[in-house]
């Protein structure tokens, strides 16, 4: 059956191999650009990208035609031959094998958009591994609560 309306707004974080800061400001730009065209080739609309030294936060209105999973592979597999292909961070970029996707409410988009596109000033007062454990926590408790 096609679906026709949606609200599929999924909050994806994706993390540098091994942690490493290998994103630089000079190639930021182009890397959110070419993500951001990534998923609106495949019928994604995008909200807000944010990409920091060793992760990137980006909302999408997700195809749903596309499970999260599927997306991320899109996006994970194209923009790291891009980044390659084009020299943006030097020798052999990797994304890790996993990434993290996390649902956002119609009413909570707003505020996603916010703190993705604050990335920068938020980093100057918690590294991404506090910041990591708060989604974690935040979201495993979310899930124990319903289970519970």
């Amino acid at each position: 059956m096609k679906i026709e309306y949606r609200n599929l707004f999924t909050h994806f974080v994706f993390t540098v191999l091994h942690r490493e800061v290998r994103i630089g400001e000079q190639s930021r730009e182009r890397i959110e650009k070419y993500i951001t065209g990534i998923c609106n080739n495949n019928d994604s609309l995008m909200y807000a990208i944010y990409a920091n030294a060793e992760h990137v936060h980006f909302l999408v209105s997700r195809s749903p035609k596309l499970s999260e999973e599927e997306l991320a592979s899109i996006v994970a597999e194209s923009s790291q031959r891009f980044i390659n292909q084009q020299g943006l961070c030097g020798n052999a970029f990797s994304w890790q094998e996993t990434a993290s996707a996390f649902s956002v409410s119609k009413s909570d988009v707003d505020k996603v958009c916010k703190y993705i596109l604050n990335q920068k000033e938020h980093h100057r007062k918690k590294t991404y591994q506090e910041e990591y454990d708060e989604f974690l926590r935040f979201y495993l408790k979310n899930i124990k609560d319903k289970e519970g």
